[in-house]
C-alpha cells in the first residue's frame, strides 16, 4: 500500500509522475510527425542503419552482410529487429519505434530540467523548445544511432549531472545503454568520471570515496562497448570497422588545421546554428539583468553553478570530440547536447526577465521557422525538413524512372544507387542495374563518359545542398578549407552532365536548392 502511495504522489521535484507526462510528449510527436512517417529510408539510414539492422532481423548476425561494417554497436539493430518482428518491416513501423525513443529522450530532458531548476514551467519550455528545434525534430524520425544514444546519454545525465542525490549506478547502466548505440557517447560518462575523481581530491573522507566510487561507476561504463569491440575483432578482424571508415573518421581527421577548422563549425553548431543563437543571444543578454525575486523575497531558482560548469565542460569536450572524430561535420552527433544549451536558456529567463516566456516563445518561433526555410548557407538537409523534400524528389525521379526506362542500367550516385539496387529500402520493388559515380563534378562525370555503353539512362540529383545565393559565408578561405577537408563539392547542373554524356533531360524537379533530373541517351 506504502508502495502504491509513493507510486501515484507527486515527489516535490516531479510534480507530475512520469508515466502520465510520456504518453502526452509521444502523442504529440506522432500527431507533428504524421507526415513523415510512411518516407523512405534517406542518406545514412539507408546507407547503413537501416541494412545493418535489416541482416539481423532475417539472420541473427549482429555484424552487418549486406553492407561494410563500421563497428557502430549493435543497440539500435537489435531494437528495431524486435519491432519489425512485431509489426512488420514498413517504414511507419521503423519511424514510429524512433519516436518512442525520441519521446523517451524529451522526458529525460523533462527529468533531468526537473531536478537542476525544480521550476515545472522551465522544463517545460525546456522540451518543447528541444522538441521542435529542427536538429532535434527532424532526427526524431530517422534510425540514426545518435538519436538513440542521446536518449540514453540523457537519462544517464538526469542521475550522473545534478549536484545533489547523484545515483552512479543507474547513471552507469544508461550511459552503458547510450554507448551500445553509438560509441561516441561514452566521452560523456568518462568527462563526468575524471571530473568526480578530480573532485575527490578536493575532500576528506567519506565524501571523497563516494566521489570516486561514482567515478569508478561512470568509468565502467565502457566496459560493454569494450567487450562489443572484442567481439567484433574476434567476428572481423578489425576493432573499430572497416580500414576505409576508420580511415575517413579517425585518421585524415588529425590534421591540425582540419582539427581547428573543425572546431570553429562545432563552436557555430552548438550557439548558432539552426536559429539557436536567438536563444543564446538572448541568453548572453539576460546575465547582464539581476536574478529576479520570488512571492517570498528570495531570488528565484537556475541551474547552479556547479552544474552549469559540468554542462559546460561537457560542451567543450563534444564541440572537442567531433573536431577530431568524424569525417563528416553532421550536427545530429551533437544532438544530446543542444537540450543543455536550451535547459541554461530557458532557466536563465527565467531567473532574470521579467516577461521571460515571451523569450521563450520567440525561440519557438524563430525553430519553426528554421524547420521549413533553409539557412543562407551550405547545411545537411537532415538538419530540418529538407530531407522530406530530399526523399520526394528521389521518389518523384524514380517513378519517372519506373515509366520510361524501367530495367534499364542506370547512371547515378550514392545514396540513389542504394535506393535503386536495394528494394528493402522503399523505393523500388525491382533491384536496378547500376553504374556508380561519386558525385556529379566534372572529373566523374568525365570518367562515366569514356563508357556510354556501361549504362541506359541517368538519373542524377544534387549531393551537396548548395542555397541560391549565399547570405553568410567566410570567403574562399573557407570553401578551400570545407573542399580540402570536409567533402564539399560542386555538382554540375543537369544539362550539363547530359552534354557531357551526349544524353538529353527528359524530366527536372527543383526544390528549394536541390534538383534531380532523369536523362535518357539516343543510343
Amino acid at each position: 500500500m506504502r508502495a502504491r502511495r509513493r507510486f501515484l504522489q507527486p515527489r516535490l521535484d516531479a510534480p507530475l509522475p512520469l508515466w502520465m507526462i510520456f504518453p502526452v510528449i509521444f502523442a504529440a510527436l506522432y500527431a507533428s510527425h504524421f507526415s513523415l512517417l510512411r518516407l523512405p529510408y534517406y542518406w545514412d539510414e539507408a546507407g547503413y542503419y537501416i541494412p545493418a539492422a535489416w541482416d539481423f532481423f532475417r539472420t541473427g548476425s549482429l555484424i552487418p552482410i549486406t553492407t561494410l561494417s563500421n563497428a557502430h554497436p549493435p543497440l539500435p539493430s537489435i531494437y528495431l529487429a524486435l519491432w519489425w518482428k512485431m509489426s512488420g518491416f514498413l517504414p511507419e513501423v521503423t519511424r514510429e519505434a524512433v519516436l518512442i525513443v525520441a519521446s523517451l529522450g524529451l522526458l529525460a530532458v523533462w527529468r533531468l530540467s526537473m531536478r537542476v531548476n525544480g521550476a515545472p514551467i522551465v522544463a517545460f519550455w525546456t522540451v518543447v523548445l528541444t522538441a521542435i528545434y529542427p536538429i532535434w525534430f527532424a532526427q526524431s524520425t530517422l534510425a540514426h544511432g545518435d538519436i538513440f544514444a542521446a536518449a540514453g546519454t540523457l537519462w544517464g545525465l538526469v542521475y550522473a549531472l545534478p549536484e545533489r542525490n547523484r545515483n552512479p549506478v543507474a547513471a552507469a547502466g544508461w550511459f552503458a545503454a547510450a554507448a551500445l548505440c553509438k560509441e561516441t557517447a561514452i566521452a560523456v560518462p568518462l568527462t563526468l568520471a575524471v571530473v568526480s575523481f578530480g573532485a575527490g581530491f578536493r575532500v576528506l573522507s567519506p565524501a571523497r570515496w563516494r566521489l570516486w566510487r561514482e567515478a569508478a561507476w561512470l568509468a565502467g561504463s565502457i566496459l560493454p562497448l569494450a567487450a562489443w569491440y572484442a567481439y567484433h575483432y574476434a567476428k572481423t578482424g578489425f576493432v573499430f570497422g572497416n580500414p576505409q571508415y576508420v580511415r575517413y573518421n579517425a585518421e585524415t581527421t588529425l590534421e591540425p588545421i582540419r582539427i581547428l577548422a573543425a572546431f570553429g563549425h562545432r563552436v557555430l553548431h552548438l550557439a548558432a546554428h539552426m536559429n539557436l543563437f536567438v536563444p543564446v543571444l538572448m541568453t548572453l543578454a539576460a546575465l547582464l539583468l539581476k536574478p529576479r525575486l520570488d512571492a517570498d523575497g528570495h531570488e528565484r531558482s537556475g541551474v547552479n553553478q556547479p552544474v552549469q560548469r559540468r554542462i559546460l565542460l561537457l560542451l567543450l569536450v563534444n564541440a572537442l570530440e567531433f573536431s577530431v572524430l568524424g569525417g563528416a561535420l553532421l550536427t545530429r552527433y551533437l544532438l544530446p547536447m543542444y537540450p543543455l544549451v536550451l535547459l541554461l536558456a530557458v532557466s536563465t529567463f527565467h531567473r532574470r526577465v521579467p516577461a521571460w516566456q515571451g523569450l521563450t516563445v520567440f525561440s519557438a518561433a524563430a525553430f519553426v521557422v528554421g524547420l521549413f526555410v533553409n539557412p543562407p548557407y551550405r547545411f545537411a538537409p537532415e538538419d530540418n525538413l529538407a530531407y522530406a523534400r530530399v526523399i520526394r524528389l528521389h521518389m518523384a525521379g524514380i517513378e519517372q524512372l519506373n515509366a520510361r526506362f524501367r530495367g534499364a542500367t542506370v547512371l547515378s550516385a550514392w545514396p540513389m544507387t542504394d535506393e535503386l539496387s536495394r528494394p528493402e529500402l522503399g523505393y523500388v520493388d525491382e533491384a536496378y542495374k547500376i553504374y556508380r559515380l561519386e558525385d556529379f563534378t566534372p572529373p566523374e562525370i568525365a570518367r562515366a563518359a569514356a563508357e556510354p555503353q556501361a549504362y541506359s539512362a541517368g538519373l542524377v540529383f544534387s549531393t551537396k545542398y548548395d542555397p541560391p545565393t549565399i547570405g553568410l559565408s567566410l570567403g574562399p578561405a573557407s570553401e578551400a578549407l570545407d573542399e580540402q577537408y570536409f567533402g564539399l563539392h560542386h555538382d554540375l547542373p543537369p544539362e550539363a552532365i547530359a552534354a557531357a554524356l551526349r544524353g538529353a533531360v527528359l524530366w527536372k524537379k527543383n526544390d528549394q536548392g536541390q534538383w534531380i533530373a532523369l536523362i535518357g541517351f539516343s543510343r
